[in-house]
């Protein structure tokens, strides 16, 4: 039976190991965190909120309205969207949401996926057994934006070509450690931080309800990441160091490229070249970029990969939110997982 969907080939090294003393006190801290935040998408989230989707938010003021217009560059004779009228500014917004949420869907089964075979490939039962853990939080996370898709917004976005080519890097790769970089570091930090900001812009209470529970595993699972690679990347060579980086530089060019939108402005009938000039150039979706990337910086920086090429590719995308981001890493990192604790 030939079902939708994407096969990706890959030789795996499945590791065993013998020794199940729990020697990693973090890695035991957060899985017993990750043990008992466990929540159902069934019964813990509201769904009976009617969600209208094509509607003006309401809580949104005319003047609120007008400047984000101005911001956005709605009114400049040269704006791909000089011709929308206020409804159609407003399907924009939640064609925006709807491939956001749908992005959001694909990235968790992603998770889902790539820490399932991290589960077989970690040398060490810390993190098998947080991993275990962590896979039945990314199979809830799919199932409630699923479930919202399709009952509450009735619609929804294939996955982007850059996600997926970023997807299927990770999933091709046989060492444990790109897993981690790729989907726990890269991909699930710019989650975290990508849910956050919608938070601001979604336009329904259910959305909202969906987002901050996925959010409070999410900063879990980056702080997993981070846990699990801060002590094994000083053992590399500076060889295998150099490969790590290069991973690096291309995850973070699909991710930018996932960004510029081309599947919303196909939709909304903008002409995809003149749209993505737009989401590269407009100082909103810089800003919006640079705090994507406000959670990668300084995760990278603490594993020792924010080399100056790397950092050179960060400030040419124009994904460092501010000069000082080196400095402030540390600080960054410590809010990162402060969040995990409360969680």
């Amino acid at each position: 039976m030939t079902t939708h969907g994407l096969d990706v080939a890959a030789d795996v090294r499945t590791h065993f190991t013998w020794d199940y003393t729990q020697s990693r006190p973090a890695l035991t801290k957060l899985y017993e965190k990750g043990k008992v935040s466990q929540w159902n998408a069934t019964t813990d989230i509201d769904w009976t909120p009617e969600v209208n989707w094509g509607e003006p938010d309401p809580t949104v003021t005319e003047e609120e309205r007008a400047q984000l217009d101005e911001f956005m560059g709605f009114r400049s004779a040269d704006s791909p969207f000089a011709n929308f009228d206020d409804a159609k500014r407003t399907e924009l917004g939640w064609e925006f949401q709807t491939w956001m949420v749908s992005q959001f869907m694909h990235g968790e089964q992603g998770a889902l996926v790539a820490t399932a075979r991290l589960v077989e490939t970690v040398p060490d039962i810390d993190s098998k057994y947080y991993a275990a853990n962590q896979v039945a939080d990314e199979a809830r996370h799919v199932e409630a934006y699923a479930h919202y898709l399709e009952d509450k917004l009735q619609r929804s976005y294939p996955i982007s070509g850059p996600l997926q080519a970023l997807l299927v890097d990770i999933m091709e790769e046989k060492r444990w450690d790109i897993t981690y970089l790729g989907m726990q570091i890269m991909v699930e930090g710019l989650a975290l931080a990508a849910f956050g900001l919608g938070n601001v812009i979604f336009r329904d209470p259910v959305i909202k309800q969906i987002t901050d529970y996925v959010m409070r595993d999410e900063a879990r699972h980056v702080a997993f990441g981070v846990l699990s690679l801060q002590d094994y990347y000083p053992q590399l060579t500076s060889a295998e160091l150099a490969e790590r980086e290069e991973f690096l530089l291309e995850a973070t060019d699909l991710m930018y490229q996932r960004f510029l939108l081309e599947q919303v402005w196909e939709r909304v009938g903008i002409d995809v070249e003149a749209g993505k000039a737009y989401a590269k150039d407009n100082p909103l979706m810089i800003i919006f970029r640079q705090m994507l990337f406000s959670k990668i910086v300084p995760n990278v920086n603490k594993l020792g990969l924010l080399t100056p090429k790397v950092r050179d590719r960060f400030e040419d995308l124009q994904v460092l939110q501010f000069k000082d981001a080196v400095d402030s890493a540390t600080e960054e990192l410590a809010a990162a997982e402060s969040t995990a604790d409360a969680a």
